[in-house]
């Protein structure tokens, strides 16, 4: 199977490809949900399109807590579908479908009550581990342990001695949220689905009540094209009912946006080998490990502004720094925060005015001959809505069609990975890269991570840190625009590395080398490339201005004062 390179001349090829034939299914928006739609797709061999308007991810799959999860929480609601499901599809990406992404973590759970605490919560992460068992793939993870207060101020100095009287200790999962869904688009490619980022749906082509296709804008080049499908997926997540508005009806569910933000601090600032999650009045807290950093999350607020660039006001920040300094024995202050970050995410609207009550599971519909709509659910659980959608979508189609087969189909990179990882050592001699340099690539790119060695093979200067972003080789930068459809600054600073939301300047400092080693593969001259590195900058200014705002309308005010890139 092909790898499936995403550059310039290949995202050319699928929009001319798309218009050219009628499509069995043509999908919508590359959050995860609809990356995971033409995955399952175009493994059922369906001839399959997906366009998405901005980036891969740009929207809610980018800006998650980057937690795989049951939703021990959801334990407490008594959704004990919803958890079991979730456990099956952490396991299933644990093992066999992107084990190079998808990592174990820890968590603690200070209990702060003698007696009935640890039994009620100790039931529930027992429970939790037991369903992940029988679910079949739970085995990779270590069980829960309960811990005395000293041998949890042991592995979580940080914690104040008066914070909690025991604790428990239980595994999760996370995954660079952003990186994955690139990896699932790259992998429909490969298996043949034509792909294209940087276009937008801007209508819908009808025949009768029947939809028949779209009209697509290629936001680059500044064409328009007809795409014609049998059958339509709508995976647009929060902007669902905007996508339904194009063909008339108002669907037959809503989708509601919920806020939740974000904050990164330098690891050396909270003194743990653990994760945490604390409870607060309205949901949980969680303090996870992040390379170097620290992720703290998250707010659950209802969001009705601007979609595309939800804003984190100072009220959020400090909703957040409020909380986790309630546990901590050095509180952080606004100076130790690196990176924040917003996204939205798409709850099924119910009866309740509360976003944190509202349906974390999924719904799919049928609204109009033609198209299909899938939203709601759950990040770790995109496999199985894209599923879901894919069944729906099949009832239109006029053909017998194979069942659902991404239970057995690993991503890109996956295949081998424990061996290249079991030879990391012999990889550091053979390419000249420090042994962390090599872990670092694997557990990014899995065995891809080949393709990025053949470039500095070629180049040694790739091989060099860029700078003031060291985590990341330059190389890393060529490659995500050479293969991974990056086609802005923004896309590479913010998506395929994380450098926007890890370094204190955001990413400013390395902006200018980033669009030099961009340039080539996108043939930018260079007037394009002052205007990408002006718009980074003017970017990352109206977000630090938007999170000195007080509250969501003047931070929303704030945001929007830098506009989208506009491609020459």
């Amino acid at each position: 199977m092909r790898t499936a390179k995403l550059g310039p001349a290949e995202r050319a090829e699928s929009l001319a490809g798309m218009a050219e034939h009628e499509l069995d299914v043509l999908v919508v928006g590359a959050g995860v949900v609809g990356a995971g739609t033409a995955l399952d797709a175009v493994t059922r061999g369906l001839s399959t399109g997906l366009v998405e308007a901005r980036d891969w991810a740009s929207g809610t799959s980018s800006r998650s807590s980057k937690l795989i999860h049951g939703g021990l929480r959801y334990l407490e609601m008594l959704d004990f579908a919803l958890v079991r499901e979730a456990l099956k599809e952490r396991g299933l990406l644990l093992e066999r479908l992107a084990p190079h992404l998808v990592k174990p973590v820890p968590f603690l759970y200070p209990l702060q009550h003698k007696g009935w605490e640890r039994l009620y919560a100790g039931s529930g992460v027992a429970l939790y581990d037991a369903m992940s068992m029988t679910s079949g793939h739970g085995r990779g993870l270590p069980a829960h342990r309960h811990l005395t207060r000293s041998h949890a101020l042991r592995i979580a100095p940080a914690l104040k001695k008066d914070a909690l009287v025991g604790a428990l200790q239980y595994y999760d999962a996370q995954v660079d949220d952003a990186r994955y869904v690139a990896t699932l688009v790259r992998t429909a490619a490969a298996y043949g689905a034509k792909v294209a980022n940087r276009a937008r749906v801007t209508g819908f082509l009808r025949e009768g009540e029947r939809v028949v296709g779209a009209r697509v804008q290629d936001v680059e080049g500044g064409g328009e094209y007809e795409i014609h499908a049998k059958q339509i997926v709508n995976a647009t997540g929060v902007w669902t009912d905007d996508t339904q508005a194009m063909v008339g009806e108002r669907g037959q569910f809503h989708v509601r946006a919920s806020k939740g933000i974000h904050l990164v601090v330098p690891k050396d600032r909270i003194n743990a080998a653990t994760g945490l999650i604390l409870r607060t009045e309205k949901s949980v807290l969680f303090v996870i490990p992040w390379g170097r950093h620290w992720i703290i999350g998250t707010t659950d607020t209802d969001w009705n502004l601007d979609k595309a660039h939800p804003a984190a006001s100072s009220a959020d920040i400090d909703y957040l720094l409020e909380h986790v300094n309630s546990v901590l024995s050095v509180p952080l202050t606004r100076d130790d925060v690196e990176g924040v970050y917003a996204g939205l995410r798409p709850l099924l609207a119910g009866e309740s005015d509360a976003t944190s009550k509202l349906s974390r599971e999924h719904t799919v519909a049928h609204p109009v001959p033609g198209l299909v709509v899938v939203a709601g659910g759950k990040y770790t659980t995109y496999r199985v809505m894209a599923k879901d959608a894919v069944d729906e979508a099949v009832h239109g189609l006029d053909q017998r069609v194979a069942e659902c087969v991404t239970e057995d189909i690993p991503l890109l990179g996956a295949e081998g990975y424990r061996a290249l990882w079991n030879a990391r050592a012999r990889i550091a001699q053979r390419t000249g890269l420090h042994v962390v340099r090599v872990e670092h690539l694997l557990n990014r790119f899995g065995v891809l991570a080949e393709e990025i060695f053949e470039l500095i093979a070629a180049n040694p200067a790739l091989g060099e840190p860029l700078p003031a972003a060291e985590d990341y080789l330059k190389a890393e930068i060529v490659y995500a625009a050479s293969h991974e459809g990056a086609r802005h600054l923004d896309d590479v600073l913010t998506r395929r590395t994380r450098i926007s939301i890890e370094t204190f300047d955001r990413g400013t400092r390395s902006a200018r080398e980033a669009a030099d080693l961009m340039a080539p593969v996108l043939g930018w001259d260079k007037d394009q490339i002052e205007r990408e590195v002006e718009h980074y900058e003017k970017r990352v200014e109206a977000e630090r201005e938007s999170q000195r705002q007080p509250d969501d309308q003047t931070a929303d005010a704030a945001r929007l004062g830098a506009p989208d890139i506009v491609p020459r």
